[in-house]
């Protein structure tokens, strides 16, 4: 780990008495800072701390080593800075954790594209549906679509993730086209088991809000396994308009529910720290910034035929 940012964590927590304060003043996760404290111990070879549950102070090492870390930093602030051009800073190896939908539809050409425009910088794409611990498991970013992130988390928000509710043509002619939300739960439902797994919400065009309890007899921790089901006419799926809107504009789903819009989510990247972000991480959360602004994400075809 970087010595110089592990003496800031250190001097940050000995000064706030508090690892939570800390953390909030380095815009840094809460699991981060311990991250760092527990290293400058090992490095130490001693408890560097007395916690207690109203406050922390230093041991009798701790002292020593704050004295030390704050030479450290001044030191560091005194170093000249050397000046580099951008396609020089923007390299090094980044990993990316997002779900398979994102990967598949969203970032593998989004990621295309930044490597082409930063041609010395590599991304390694972790796909898996749960949400990664990013300090264990070395993740340098992570998309996730939420709008329940983790207050502990430090994110910058890419935009919002626009759903639609669609079915097969043949499910439809079999069991009927729901007319209003509230007659989902009539229908077999698809349901994602890290949403909306029971409750699907919606807005009619006066925005007042509607929730609809939703079940059925298959459901995934997949969004894409939902989207292969729904197409084979297994019954309703609640899908992200940008893994969906091929298949709808072909004909083989149906965008159900027009004048009513799903509850939008919020794309998030999620980071260990806004200090000291490498040039390279910095570049990507700035690319996705601008390529999630493009405007099909505030609407596309799909989502205009059912509206």
């Amino acid at each position: 780990m970087d010595r110089v940012t592990a003496a800031e964590v250190f001097v940050e927590i000995a000064e706030r008495g508090s690892m939570a304060a800390a953390a909030d003043a380095l815009e840094m996760s809460r699991a981060m800072v311990t991250r760092y404290l527990a290293q400058m111990e090992q490095w130490a070879g001693a408890r560097l701390l007395h916690r207690t549950t109203r406050r922390l102070s230093l041991t009798a090492a701790g002292e020593q080593v704050l004295a030390r870390c704050r030479g450290m930093l001044a030191f560091a602030a005194e170093m000249p800075t050397l000046p580099a051009d951008d396609a020089s800073a923007v390299r090094g190896l980044l990993r990316v954790a997002c779900a398979q939908s994102m990967a598949q539809e969203v970032l593998a050409p989004a990621m295309t594209a930044f490597l082409r425009r930063h041609p010395l910088a590599a991304v390694d794409l972790r796909v898996d549906s749960r949400a990664v611990n990013l300090v264990e498991e070395r993740i340098d970013l992570a998309i996730r679509i939420t709008n329940d992130l983790d207050p502990n988390l430090i994110a910058r928000r890419l935009g919002d993730c626009i759903s639609v509710v669609c079915a097969a043509p043949a499910y439809l002619a079999e069991h009927g086209s729901p007319a209003r939300p509230e007659a989902l739960a009539g229908h077999n439902c698809l349901t994602y088991s890290y949403f909306g797994r029971s409750l699907w919400e919606f807005a009619d065009g006066a925005g007042e809000r509607i929730s609809v309890p939703v079940g059925g007899n298959l459901s995934a921790n997949e969004a894409q396994a939902l989207l292969a089901a729904a197409e084979h006419g297994a019954g309703i799926s609640m899908q992200p308009l940008y893994a969906a809107r091929a298949l709808i504009e072909a004909g083989r789903l149906v965008a159900l529910l027009p004048g009513y819009e799903v509850k939008a989510l919020g794309i998030h990247a999620v980071f260990q720290s806004h200090r000291q972000m490498p040039p390279v991480l910095r570049a990507l959360v700035d690319f996705l910034v601008e390529w999630f602004a493009r405007p099909e994400w505030a609407a596309g075809p799909a989502r205009q035929r059912a509206g």
